[in-house]
């Protein structure tokens, strides 16, 4: 059986079996045991930059929001960006730490025309595979856990007026029911009502039902990866049961409170191709067509919803509508050439369809 898992009141745990350490270490617990390997120079920091950003011009993808970089990193994609080196256009969001919030306290936003600099990324839980996801009432697969948060509730609140104060978009990662709850109420006591600060909920992945209507009264945005509904459906059940697993993965119920959401793809933590989010949000299926009706398939979004998601609702998202999202005079000209129409190829070809160009 599983023993005492908890690396009390620290946002993490320590995985025992039979009493005995299994070496397994689920969040903040990884501290204790942390190497101080060094940080890697900055040819090397360049040459990961450059082979990333081929990959993505590979996919199709001419702009990534970046999230949790510290100031150095941004400092540096931005001299690559000036230089000619880096093409790719990236919207940076700010790792939340006190290093970070003193120098854009001092700077404020930044903006040129391949960079933007105006969030905070901040997380609340861990995830739902580890347990750590922070639920309402306990795992069905582990009775009396509910996970954890990875902040105090007190540092969370902080978090959120020091973005406020400072003009900052907060974006902030919740999994669990719990963690939605507590960060969508620490967003409306700031936010107060209806507002265009464009404050983000990073997953919004298990959600009670009587919270959804928070991200229309506030105008807060849903921000969610819809091949992480497909990952996870062969095990979500196991750990939150058939009744929380019918509001997780709510992409439709998001859209239709807030109308819009904001697509991407997690990656590395997922694959790096558009097109496998695409095919999860509109088929709720994995590659090999299962299930068959789809899983959750009442939460599928059509696939003008979904283009609209990874284009115009994700550059409205960042503060970018009014420079790319669609293609309109007085916008970048940056676009990808596909092998079919994805509005009318067949759906189980849509993650298939090659990139001719970017």
């Amino acid at each position: 059986m599983w023993g005492d898992r908890r690396y009390k009141g620290r946002g993490g745990e320590l995985i025992k079996k039979n009493g005995k350490l299994t070496g397994l270490l689920i969040d903040n617990a990884v501290d204790l045991v942390k190497l101080k390997i060094p940080e890697p120079g900055r040819e090397a920091l360049i040459e990961a930059l450059l082979s990333a950003q081929k990959n993505c011009f590979e996919v199709g993808l001419t702009s990534v929001v970046d999230a949790g970089l510290d100031v150095s990193t941004i400092q540096l994609i931005d001299s690559l960006q000036k230089a000619g080196v880096i093409q790719m256009r990236m919207n940076a969001m700010v790792s939340y730490s006190p290093d970070n919030v003193a120098y854009y306290r001092s700077n404020g936003r930044y903006k040129s025309d391949r960079l933007q600099v105006c969030s905070f990324k901040l997380y609340a839980d861990g995830a739902l595979g580890s347990r750590g996801a922070c639920l309402l009432h306990p795992y069905m697969d582990m009775p009396g856990h509910h996970g954890f948060l990875l902040s105090s509730v007190d540092s969370l609140k902080q978090a959120a007026r020091v973005a406020a104060d400072l003009g900052f978009q907060l974006n902030t990662h919740c999994i669990g029911d719990s963690a939605n709850r507590l960060l969508l109420k620490i967003y409306s006591d700031v936010l107060k009502g209806k507002n265009d600060f464009r404050w983000r909920i990073e997953h919004a992945q298990v959600m009670h039902p009587s919270d959804f209507h928070l991200f229309h009264d506030y105008s807060i945005i849903p921000s969610v990866q819809p091949t992480h509904a497909t990952s996870d459906m062969y095990w979500a059940g196991t750990r939150v049961g058939p009744e929380r697993l019918k509001s997780s993965y709510a992409y439709k119920e998001l859209l239709n409170q807030r109308g819009l959401i904001a697509a991407g793809s997690d990656f590395p933590v997922e694959s790096i191709n558009p097109l496998f989010g695409f095919y999860a949000a509109v088929a709720r299926k994995d590659q090999q067509s299962y299930p068959e009706n789809g899983f959750n398939a009442d939460q599928a979004i059509s696939r003008m919803e979904a283009l609209r998601a990874m284009t115009i609702w994700a550059a409205y998202a960042s503060f970018e509508e009014e420079e790319r999202g669609s293609l309109e005079p007085g916008k970048w000209a940056d676009f990808v050439v596909l092998e079919k129409d994805l509005m009318t190829a067949p759906e189980n070809e849509l993650f298939k369809i090659k990139v001719l160009n970017t």
